[in-house]
């Protein structure tokens, strides 16, 4: 997928949404829970529910990859069905990977030949050699983890070097990496104070932002501090859309929770 056709969807849907399919099979409503394949079951529910209001779904391997091969079946067959059926959505693989160059080659083959993902998120610990395999594959992005929205970030990510932050530091380096236009960033929206800094830094660049709904982001805010002129943000939901009931609704429940999410980004664009 290219850049473009991204944005071009943004603005014919006016939504920004990415709905994050976190479906940890100890939540899933007792109505699927039972079923053969219920994690795809269930996703594939969510994704009908809400495929004309979101324009990327984030899959996080670690709700699949807790469950062995049943649950890489079920991740396999998610992204599988979103390509088949909804080829014009952005699909993120939230994997947090980052290795050695030749570890995350394969990692990078993982997710863009043997998965057909668009993006992966990694993490920047180990530097460029680490990062720069995933940015060898022509419409396929990695998505750099630079500011989350977990209270931890601050044991680090907000750590000042010599006359920056670190996750300044990190944002300037990457921009000088070989295929650094297929980088985007993860900034998480109880963030909201910087994100006009990344912003800065990555005028262009489109920004992956968790933290709104569950964890309590303020969407107005992300939206101001951080948008572009291409709009240039994913803001992801997961909880509170995938799990807004617990009933046989659940499906209902998700698309009018993503529904409210959209209207507000309408508005804003």
């Amino acid at each position: 997928m290219t850049i473009q056709s991204l944005t071009e969807q943004i603005r014919k849907k006016s939504s920004f949404l990415c709905v994050g399919l976190d479906s940890d099979k100890s939540k899933l409503p007792s109505c699927v829970s039972q079923q053969l394949e219920a994690q795809f079951v269930f996703n594939k529910q969510i994704i009908d529910a809400t495929h004309d209001l979101a324009v990327a779904y984030k899959i996080n391997t670690a709700f699949y990859e807790s469950d062995g091969s049943e649950g890489f079946q079920a991740l396999e067959k998610t992204v599988q069905y979103l390509k088949e059926m909804y080829p014009d959505h952005f699909t993120i693989a939230d994997a947090k990977r980052g290795d050695i160059g030749n570890t995350s080659t394969h990692y990078a083959k993982a997710f863009f030949e043997k998965l057909p993902f668009d993006s992966v998120t990694v993490a920047p610990y180990m530097g460029r050699d680490s990062i720069e395999p995933f940015l060898q594959f022509e419409g396929k992005y990695a998505i750099l983890l630079v500011l989350t929205s977990n209270q931890g970030a601050y044991d680090f990510q907000t750590l000042n070097t010599v006359d920056q932050s670190l996750y300044e530091t990190i944002i300037a380096t990457s921009r000088t990496w070989r295929g650094s236009e297929r980088l985007m960033y993860v900034l998480g929206a109880t963030k909201s104070e910087h994100l006009s800094t990344v912003r800065a830094l990555a005028p262009k660049s489109f920004f992956l932002v968790p933290g709104i709904g569950a964890q309590g982001g303020d969407l107005a805010s992300v939206f101001h501090a951080a948008a572009n002129e291409d709009v240039g943000l994913l803001v992801n939901s997961s909880r509170s859309i995938i799990f807004a009931s617990s009933g046989d609704d659940y499906a209902d429940a998700a698309r009018t929770a993503a529904m409210d999410l959209q209207h507000k980004m309408k508005k804003l664009l």
